[in-house]
């Protein structure tokens, strides 16, 4: 806990979290954020994200820009409120789709997934971390996935970027190479063709020798999912050093206990105390859960207090 003063929540952040006054004057019924919202996305998934405009917007929904300012006061707000809408949350069933790895696998699936739906999210340019429900809600669901391994939070929060950069970048190629699909009306195999003929014109043995080998046997042609496969090898090494931590944590590498694991593995007692630890530890999370719902839930409280006093 930090005695810093509780911050001012920007407009954008506000809206998504609900906790922003509506306008007291404006259309009414027909107009909303969700709607203003809504119609944006449409924009942006039929035209991309350079042909969202608050005029573009005004227009598809048959009001002026200044009926949209009443609601959504400036486009970076709007830009945020369309990101937000367009990646959603985690479902439940990645959440709970299996050990640590299949949950981190699973986000990874789901997250490439609307990012392929709606790619002009990829084009919004990467500021910091959006503090939104929805990019909590995928943090919370990673970080919930590693929680019984022993990682830090520190470390915890570095494997979910892991994944989320992975998809992240899986995105924004696959999503170029279907734009590419579809303007230069080819397949994909037929644009993997161009580009190993490309490559073989322009790449010697002599100046890239390397390059030219993996060229001849194929790299640029192969069937395969190079996203896929770096998300694996990096979360195999992300299992063998939970390995490497659970091993330093056993007994035989706290020299303070003057004991070897041999010694005391099979102690009734000692194993007691161990799943003692153990619940105490996931009784902390949870507790740490539970106050960070109860200050979220008097937030809203306080906020619904100003907004109606």
């Amino acid at each position: 806990m930090t005695d810093a003063p509780e911050p001012e929540l920007p407009r954008g952040i506000a809206l998504a979290w609900g906790v922003a006054a509506n306008p007291q004057r404006g259309p009414k019924r027909e107009m909303s954020v969700e709607r203003i919202v809504e119609a944006a996305v449409e924009i942006a998934d039929a035209e991309g994200l350079g042909a969202v405009s608050m005029a573009a917007v005004a227009s598809r929904l048959g009001f002026t820009p200044m009926s949209l300012y009443r609601y959504v006061s400036a486009k970076d707000d709007l830009i945020l409120l369309m990101q937000e809408e367009a990646t959603g949350a985690p479902s439940d069933a990645t959440r709970t789709a299996g050990d640590w790895r299949e949950r981190l696998e699973a986000l990874f699936r789901e997250q490439l997934q609307h990012y392929l739906r709606h790619p002009w999210v990829l084009d919004i340019p990467i500021t910091g971390v959006p503090a939104t429900p929805n990019s909590a809600a995928w943090m919370d669901a990673g970080l919930s996935a590693l929680a019984e391994t022993p990682l830090s939070y520190g470390e915890r929060l570095a494997v979910m970027l892991l994944v989320t950069g992975t998809a992240h970048w899986a995105g924004t190629i696959l999503a170029g190479y279907s734009r590419s699909e579809r303007e230069q009306g080819l397949d994909g195999d037929a644009i993997a063709r161009n580009e190993d003929a490309l490559f073989r014109a322009l790449i010697t043995e002599d100046a890239y020798p390397d390059l030219r080998a993996a060229i001849e046997e194929g790299v640029f042609l192969e069937d395969s999912d190079p996203f896929t496969f770096a998300l694996e090898r990096g979360l195999d090494g992300v299992a063998a050093y939970i390995a490497a931590v659970g091993d330093a944590d056993r007994p035989s590498a706290r020299p303070w206990l003057g004991l070897d694991d041999a010694e005391i593995t099979d102690d009734k007692r000692f194993r007691e105390a161990q799943k003692a630890v153990r619940a105490a530890e996931k009784a902390l999370r949870d507790a740490r859960k539970l106050e960070r719902q109860a200050a979220r839930e008097a937030h809203d409280r306080r906020a619904r207090q100003a907004a109606s006093g």
